[in-house]
């Protein structure tokens, strides 16, 4: 009984995540965060390293807000303050702790432009975000709609989408769930499912933005992921080097998930292959959860990744969010 209680468990946690169980559209309004200190190891308080990152610190989640939870992807800034995106096309805004300057708490939907306001609001399954510091703009992709938008600074309102016929050739519910912008103003996009012949992730490298209808058509890579994963979201630490976040669930650990590095050719090709070399595991008895966010940040001239978890709204699933140092990567002191 227990086995098919498991394997039951396994089927909801690998199907996305039902209709019924996202928030319907919100309006925005001002977000509570109750933040509680966890230890990377409860068995081993001690224990603050998993393979190549250095535990700084970790978080559960919970807010009073029904829209609160289902984090796909984020952002973090230099002053600890995030910005999360939901898997139901809602923004979260909070601080991880309290500072005059830190802007205010909040949850918001994102803009849609009046051509889309016909969309089931279920059909928002916004999985991916990028940022650019220097025009502050961001870019988000939608797994179902198979879809990249532009938004204005502030999310003001969307400025560009498209929709290329390389990701509608992927699943519906496993195509855009990493998506990178590189320094140089490339993007990488990795689909979760959609997978070639040996095994690889499809990928699509764009040399300019993906929401314009100027850029040119991407060249297509392969993902090779670590064995029994799937990529949940992508960062750039450079215009050649990725970190790729990466799940696995199993019946003996549920989730687990794998931080890995990728190197982009000098000059990329149809076909080439993006080897991951993992860099750290998070598995029982380390903290381990959904983790679909991955975000990046610099911090007395280290690398800072932050780690993200997507509760999938259900009572048995946890928002977590972790801090790491990097050891050992391009760029780090």
């Amino acid at each position: 009984m227990r086995r098919i209680l498991i394997v039951l468990l396994l089927a909801i946690l690998l199907l996305p995540a039902p209709h019924k169980n996202k928030p319907e559209l919100l309006k925005a309004g001002p977000l509570l965060v109750t933040v509680r200190p966890l230890s990377l190891n409860s068995a081993d308080p001690a224990d603050r390293s998993a393979g190549a990152l250095d535990y700084l610190g970790g978080w559960q989640l919970s807010s009073p807000h029904h829209g609160f939870g289902g984090i796909s992807s984020l952002l973090v800034d230099e002053q600890d303050q995030v910005l999360a995106l939901s898997d139901s096309g809602t923004l979260m805004g909070f601080a991880l702790t309290p500072n005059p300057k830190n802007r205010h708490s909040f949850i918001a939907p994102l803009p849609v432009r009046p051509q889309d306001k016909d969309q089931p609001w279920w059909a928002w399954d916004s999985e991916a975000i990028a940022y650019d510091a220097v025009t502050s703009r961001y870019w988000v992709g939608f797994e179902m709609l198979q879809r990249i938008c532009r938004y204005a600074p502030g999310f003001s309102r969307v400025e560009a989408c498209r929709t290329w016929p390389e990701i509608e050739a992927w699943p519906e519910t496993g195509s855009i769930e990493s998506m990178a912008r590189l320094p140089d103003g490339r993007f990488l996009v990795i689909a979760e499912m959609g997978m070639m012949a040996d095994g690889s992730h499809d990928s699509l490298l764009f040399a300019a933005d993906p929401a314009e209808e100027s850029t040119p058509r991407p060249t297509r890579l392969r993902y090779v992921a670590p064995r029994g994963y799937r990529p949940t979201d992508a960062v750039a630490l450079d215009d050649r080097h990725i970190l790729v976040l990466n799940r696995r669930v199993t019946l003996r650990d549920l989730f687990t998930a794998t931080l890995a590095l990728i190197e982009l050719p000098d000059r990329p090709k149809p076909g080439d292959r993006l080897i991951a070399r993992t860099l750290a595991r998070l598995a029982p008895p380390l903290l381990a959860d959904n983790f679909e966010g991955l975000a990046v940040t610099r911090e007395h001239g280290q690398t800072i990744v932050w780690i993200a978890s997507d509760d999938n709204h259900e009572f048995f699933q946890r928002t977590l969010l972790l801090k790491f140092a990097l050891r050992g990567a391009p760029g780090s002191s």
